[in-house]
């Protein structure tokens, strides 16, 4: 449609454009049923007629260009209708068609960890808004990181910040150590909002070694030998007994003696040491544990780091309320402005501002610059 409307100063429609302005495979002219759209480079910005509104938030909108398919395609809606509701730490069957009927509810399940407010599951779409939106928050009885325990592993678990009541992790001591009782694996139980008591994963006496030593592998490059003097593995090829590792009080030796060096996510060994191997993390991580790793003389390598993320992501195109422009990364302790596709009447951009910290994100709804964006 062709035409001048209050809210445009000018609006006219130039098909041919959007081959010519397009980045990459040029899209088509939108079908767009009720509404009217001017061109703006890659942008398509448009409105709907009196009782319809875009299937996204605000009274008009945007879409982009990207491979010959305008995103996020431009619909115009019944305003009783609603668009999804943005409902932290909850999840929700999502509609292919993006928009929900007048008077439709819709069940939200709470995220691991999380609970019901007031046992009320179900949102509401009523004239254009949704009512009685559930709230998901933290349960008292759940809990945080399972905790961390010398020489074991947590198996067959993905990495989690929050646990409901009740989970279970299971742990086990790496080779040449063992719990009481002689087993490898041990489970402990998420209970009252406390994790019950972890293994303490202890060293297997070996031939000549007199006992158990607990702890195990001893304080990495410099440590107690026998004897009660130290020794220092930096710059020989070989140095006296170094840690007792259960199997014995071990040496320190060449790196490659130790076979394939350990893997870590992330990271990467940095230098060329005959002794030792340094890791250095990839950026937007940072090493947790010891920079150096040494091989003692029972094949086994010394306590290993671990590279952990220092940012957040944000994937625009998983927000049809944002402008789609790719995945955003937000180092942590930042924030950053993202744009909205909505705008007032006065064309005036609207932005969410998303605030990353430690790896946790948390984003306001869309305001222009004179709002005070957390409290908009």
């Amino acid at each position: 449609m062709c035409m001048s409307y209050i809210g445009f100063a000018f609006l006219v429609c130039f098909p041919g454009l959007l081959h010519a302005r397009s980045a990459g495979q040029p899209c088509s002219a939108p079908t767009l049923g009720g509404g009217y759209w001017v061109l703006e480079e890659n942008n398509l910005t448009y409105g709907c007629d009196n009782k319809l509104k875009p299937a996204v938030e605000g009274w008009w909108a945007t879409s982009t260009c990207q491979n010959g398919t305008w995103s996020p395609e431009p619909q115009c809606i019944n305003e009783k209708a609603c668009i999804p509701p943005d409902i932290p730490n909850a999840q929700y069957k999502k509609k292919l068609k993006r928009w929900y009927e007048n008077n439709q509810r819709l069940r939200v399940r709470c995220d691991e960890g999380y609970k019901l407010k007031g046992n009320d599951a179900t949102a509401i779409c009523t004239n254009g808004t949704w009512s009685s939106v559930p709230v998901c928050e933290k349960s008292i009885e759940a809990c945080g990181e399972p905790p961390k325990i010398p020489h074991a592993v947590i198996i067959h678990q993905k990495y989690q910040e929050l646990f409901d009541a009740d989970s279970e992790v299971q742990y086990e001591c790496e080779d040449g150590f063992t719990v009481e009782g002689g087993e490898t694996k041990k489970i402990i139980t998420c209970t009252s909002g406390n994790w019950t008591e972890g293994p303490t994963c202890r060293a297997i006496p070996g031939p000549g070694n007199g006992g158990s030593a607990e702890g195990g592998r001893g304080g990495g490059p410099t440590a107690s030998t026998g004897s009660g003097t130290k020794r220092t593995v930096e710059g020989r090829k070989e140095v006296g007994p170094t840690a007792s590792t259960g199997s014995g009080t071990q040496r320190a030796v060449g790196v490659k003696n130790c076979g394939q060096q350990p893997v870590v996510p992330h990271g990467d060994v940095v230098g060329n040491n005959q002794m030792f191997l340094r890791y250095q993390c990839a950026a937007l991580y940072q090493r947790v544990g010891p920079e150096r790793v040494i091989c003692y003389s029972n094949g086994m390598w010394s306590e290993v780091p671990i590279c952990k993320a220092t940012f957040c992501s944000v994937d625009t195109d998983t927000h049809p309320e944002l402008i789609s422009d790719g995945v955003k990364i937000i180092k942590d302790g930042e924030t950053e402005k993202l744009k909205c596709v909505h705008q007032d009447h006065w064309r005036t951009t609207h932005y969410s501002v998303v605030r990353c910290t430690n790896g946790i994100m948390s984003r306001s709804r869309c305001c222009d610059r004179w709002d005070a964006f957390w409290n908009c």
